[in-house]
């Protein structure tokens, strides 16, 4: 059956709804209905991640919604490849797309995913990210798109090709705001924001398709950008500000499990800006160990536990004001249509 979690619940429980009519249930009250703001995840993120993307989402968005209802709705690419396990979950609690066609909802989420073909529209799930983003345009106030996601979204709708990386970006790094508009508003002039991603998309390329870049970092390059399309604000984040403190690590973890099973060949890139000295110098003796004694039992001695103690979400402050900024436009976005229609009505 299909579900939604209930950010105005404070807890991260799934209520199962019956029937597969999306979001059409809303408020009969008015003001009930503009202050609860519909929003749908689409989440693409691979089997070993799909339960805590949903968490950290919904924690992100429970401390962004303050005196708004935040209702988020899980909807998932039946072309995405999965495990029997991430096949029987996902059917289980997620919506389809042909639901999410027929929904009414205020905004959407689309997460990315581990690249796997060597061009975006070679993944076997293009056609329907496509379909998905195609409604979008015309059926959202706004319409946020993260990593992956941002590089297929504006291929899609404006031709900007990504570009691989040399390795891989992952870290912390330090951004700075590159424009005063409301989804920056109270946001620090420099703040820190996780990234994980082995492409890029070019500053220049985005500014001479209309894109505004929100912020951007010196290390890294563009962090944020937004345009409009259509009837949605479309907002982009190469980076990861809904990641815990401790994502960055599982992700590191996983894929030097990855070079000691062979399944990849180089030692994958030390996380920069995220790990302390004393953390990174016993990372940096654990890769000398692995590459020497290159086989999977190794695995067992990465010091997980060690390396957490110390990791702490500095990054949640402004990803908590700029998810802010984002549920308030869509309150209001959704008011003034709201009133609009009224107005029309009593023409």
């Amino acid at each position: 059956m299909p579900v939604f979690i209930n950010l105005d619940s404070r807890d991260h429980h799934l209520f199962r709804k019956a029937g597969n009519d999306g979001a059409k249930a809303l408020p009969e009250n008015r003001a009930a209905f503009v202050n609860c703001v519909d929003i749908g995840l689409i989440n693409n993120m691979p089997d070993s991640a799909l339960v805590s993307t949903e968490r950290q989402l919904f924690d992100l968005l429970s401390a962004a919604a303050g005196e708004l209802v935040v209702r988020l709705h899980l909807y998932t690419m039946e072309t995405n490849p999965r495990t029997d396990w991430g096949r029987d979950y996902v059917r289980r609690f997620y919506l389809g797309i042909n639901d999410l066609m027929n929904s009414r909802l205020d905004a959407l989420i689309v997460t990315g995913a581990e690249p796997k073909a060597p061009t975006l529209m070679e993944e076997p799930y293009w056609a329907s990210f496509a379909q998905i983003i195609d409604w979008a345009k015309e059926n959202t106030l706004s319409s946020v798109c993260s990593c992956l996601a941002v590089h297929g979204a504006v291929l899609h709708l404006d031709g900007v090709e990504r570009h691989p990386l040399p390795e891989k970006c992952i870290g912390v790094f330090t951004q700075g705001k590159a424009a005063d508009h409301a989804l920056m508003l109270d946001v620090p002039s420099s703040f820190r924001i996780p990234h994980s991603r082995w492409n890029d998309v070019h500053e220049d390329s985005l500014a001479e398709t209309g894109h505004t870049i929100l912020a951007k970092s010196a290390d890294v390059g563009v962090d944020s950008f937004l345009k409009q399309h259509k009837k949605s604000l479309f907002v982009y984040f190469q980076g990861h500000p809904e990641y815990e403190a401790q994502t960055l690590l599982g992700e590191y973890r996983r894929d030097i499990g990855r070079f000691l099973r062979r399944e990849c060949k180089d030692y994958p890139t030390l996380p920069r800006g995220y790990f302390n000295g004393d953390a990174e110098e016993i990372l940096i003796d654990f890769k000398r160990e692995a590459i020497s004694d290159r086989r999977p039992e190794f695995f067992a001695s990465f010091p997980v536990d060690r390396l957490a103690q110390d990791l702490r979400n500095t990054w949640h402050p402004a990803a908590k004001r700029i998810y802010r900024n984002w549920i308030r436009y869509l309150s209001s976005q959704k008011m003034r249509r709201s009133n609009s229609s009224v107005v029309g009505i009593l023409v």
